[in-house]
């Protein structure tokens, strides 16, 4: 049946039967790598309903995908994606390709009765994302789910601010400060990539983790981005080409090509619950290795997050004694936190790549269960939509742009 699991003898009489959640994988670079190593813990830290198996990673290369099998625990590689679809032993499709292939990809394995998994962000334009959200609407109707990998999500110590705000520990929501600094090509000679082709990448900074932090506002304070004012700003125009020789659509024959997205944005937001938020992702902020800072700030407290101390959430209480007030540093290491249970004995910190199992165990569970995972497609959408309107904003020199709505 369309979107279900398989039944895989175990050998063991006494254990009959296990339900296997086949997984093809399309491609694997770094993003396939960290895909590649939660579909391989996963089933051995969490207890899941069905077991994830690592049936085939696809990739345009033979050698290198080849290679990336053997490092990685797939059974078998592939260079056609495509085949990917047509084989009884993968039900789901986990796409971790650059952003001009997501909706070719998506779409074609929901029409085949495959679960998906993409990567962030959802597509490289509204109407790509547009059709991806409708294909995935139609898939739910056969039992068929779809998730974007909104990975910081899963982060437990974001899980928890989510749970504050929920409870209301902090009031209503007046204040959002998103940041997503980097500095991986801050020096100007640094090659150049796909990520800085437009074409490939849709947009920088913007899309690239601009895309994050707007779905990490939005995700812990349960609100909505409704309209923006923004800048985009592209600093170095011209990189040079990369050493292995790989040219990029457009480049010239110096040995140098251009960059076509921006390097840095900053925009203002409206929420829908009538506060405001602020929100920055550069890829120009020497020093600064992958900071997610978020802070939100209540009517009755505050809470404060970064992802370079990420097994730390801040939260101040304005109801206390103004005596004793300050940020509590909440070490978010015990076991009754969001997903830590499972790991290892409090105060012995998670990882970047743990957000990646987590977003794998809560995928699975909800294929499982026949529940919609989260973040949906049609979250994907949203978040499209709004990178959209800083886009007009700061393309116009507007000074507020809606963001449209579905």
């Amino acid at each position: 049946m369309t979107g279900m699991v398989e039944q895989e003898s175990t050998g063991a009489a006494e254990d009959g039967a296990r339900a296997t959640l086949g997984v093809g994988m399309v491609g694997h670079a770094f993003m396939g790598q960290a895909h590649s190593q939660a579909w391989r813990v996963a089933p051995r830290f969490f207890d899941l309903p069905v077991e994830p198996r690592m049936a085939v990673v696809a990739g345009r290369r033979a050698a290198a995908v080849e290679e990336a099998a053997r490092r990685w625990g797939w059974a078998e590689s592939e260079t056609d994606w495509r085949k990917l679809l047509v084989r009884d032993d993968v039900q789901l499709v986990d796409v971790c390709t650059p952003g001009d292939t997501h909706a070719e990809i998506a779409i074609a394995a929901l029409e085949h009765g495959k679960h998906v998994l993409c990567e962030k962000p959802l597509a490289n334009s509204v109407e790509e994302a547009e059709q991806m959200a409708a294909a995935a609407a139609d898939a739910a109707e056969r039992g068929v789910m779809a998730m974007v990998g909104f990975t910081y999500r899963r982060v437990p110590a974001i899980a928890l601010a989510r749970e504050l705000v929920a409870e209301g520990r902090i009031g209503t929501v007046r204040h959002v400060r998103a940041q997503y600094l980097q500095d991986w090509i801050a020096d100007e000679d640094a090659p150049l990539s796909w990520r800085l082709d437009k074409q490939k990448a849709g947009s920088g900074a913007l899309g690239d983790i601009g895309a994050h932090v707007v779905d990490l506002a939005q995700h812990v304070t349960g609100e909505r981005v409704t309209g923006v004012a923004g800048l985009l700003e592209t600093f170095v125009d011209e990189r040079p080409l990369p050493a292995d020789g790989g040219a990029l659509r457009g480049t010239a024959s110096s040995g140098r090509g251009p960059v076509t997205v921006d390097d840095a944005a900053v925009f203002l937001g409206r929420l829908s619950g009538g506060g405001l938020a602020t929100f920055e992702a550069t890829r120009f902020a020497w020093g600064r290795k992958n900071a997610i800072r978020l802070e939100v700030n209540g009517s009755r407290g505050s809470l404060a997050f970064d992802f370079e101390d990420m097994n730390v959430l801040h939260y101040y209480d304005a109801t206390e004694d103004p005596r004793l007030a300050g940020f509590r540093r909440v070490l978010v290491t015990e076991p009754d936190h969001p997903y830590v249970g499972a790991w290892w004995p409090a105060g012995h910190g998670l990882g970047y790549e743990h957000g990646f199992v987590h977003q794998a165990v809560d995928l699975v569970r909800a294929i499982a269960a026949g529940t919609q995972p989260e973040p949906s497609f049609a979250d994907g959408l949203q978040v499209q939509r709004v990178l959209a309107a800083v886009e007009r904003s700061a393309a116009d020199r507007s000074t507020w742009t809606t963001v449209e709505e579905s």
